[in-house]
């Protein structure tokens, strides 16, 4: 998972508003919203990672060609719309620790510019996943009509940095910030979960005007993400909610504009990691995630 992360403390509050909005989404759109709760989400630089753990096996041949972000765009229900989708970590962080050990301002204090992020007990990196569903979802946007940006796309050495990260999206004046991860938690721990900002005022971050919006953004991408894949939210967070907040992430402290980050599954878990693995499921999810984002834009 994160990015900006680390290892977050074992229980976290739920957002009263953003469940609510979930279950009302539960009620309306899905069976059985469940699932239990616990404890902790990161994985940032997984020290329970194998030497490979940011290797660039692919474990099954990708189901959707990456569209040209400049590719004209249809007119459709989000045209207008910028969304920014924030593919967790950079494959080649592992070859410049030095650099993304670098400290950065968060506004409330500060933490390392980037993580190399977790992996499947086999080796799939998670900053592969993340661009691999990241290319899914822009495409699904990109033809309802989005203007569609990543905030990197394997293009650069190492990072971005938190701040930056937060920083393209507050530039771009984007209508929606989206930052796609899979946790490294432990076996048994299972499902999906979505991290909404909390209000947070220190420094240079100040997410009071983003907290009501991220949080409805964050709850139609749960709704929609168990509907499409199936999948239950997080047994381990967010008390079956799929939902959790937190003030420690930087790329979420800094941003202006509505934004989340969402967890896909556990790739340390054979189950989750089957299901990561699969890019028949991995279109599934950016289906999720694309469903989420346009029930949010169209209110």
């Amino acid at each position: 998972m994160p990015y900006d992360d680390s290892v977050p403390p074992t229980r976290r509050a739920r957002p009263l508003l953003a469940a609510a909005a979930l279950a009302a989404l539960c009620l309306t759109t899905i069976t059985g919203c469940g699932g239990s709760r616990d404890t902790a989400e990161g994985k940032g630089t997984d020290a329970s990672a194998s030497p490979s753990a940011s290797a660039s096996t692919s474990p099954s041949a990708s189901a959707a060609p990456e569209a040209s972000p400049s590719a004209s765009l249809p007119q459709g229900p989000l045209t207008g719309r910028t969304v920014v989708i924030d593919p967790g970590h950079n494959p080649r962080n592992r070859e410049h620790t030095e650099e993304i050990n670098e400290q950065v301002d968060i506004g409330t204090g500060r933490k390392e510019c980037d993580t190399t992020g977790t992996s499947t007990d086999d080796g799939y990196a998670e900053a592969r996943f993340t661009l691999d569903v990241s290319h899914r979802l822009r495409e699904l946007l990109q033809a309802q009509g989005a203007r569609v940006l990543l905030t990197h796309d394997d293009d650069r050495p190492f990072g971005p940095c938190i701040d930056e990260r937060a920083r393209i999206g507050n530039e771009a004046k984007a209508d929606a910030v989206v930052s796609v991860h899979a946790d490294g938690s432990a076996v048994g721990n299972r499902g999906f979960h979505v991290i909404l900002p909390a209000a947070v005022k220190g420094g240079g971050a100040d997410t009071s005007k983003i907290v009501k919006s991220s949080a409805d953004l964050g709850a139609r991408i749960a709704g929609h993400f168990v509907r499409t894949t199936g999948s239950a939210p997080s047994n381990y967070i967010g008390g079956g909610t799929g939902l959790d907040t937190r003030d420690d992430l930087g790329g979420l402290n800094l941003s202006t504009v509505p934004k989340v980050f969402v967890e896909c599954g556990n790739m340390r878990d054979p189950k989750d990691a089957a299901l990561l693995t699969d890019a028949r499921w991995r279109q599934k999810a950016a289906q999720g995630m694309a469903d989420g984002i346009a029930a949010h834009l169209k209110g």
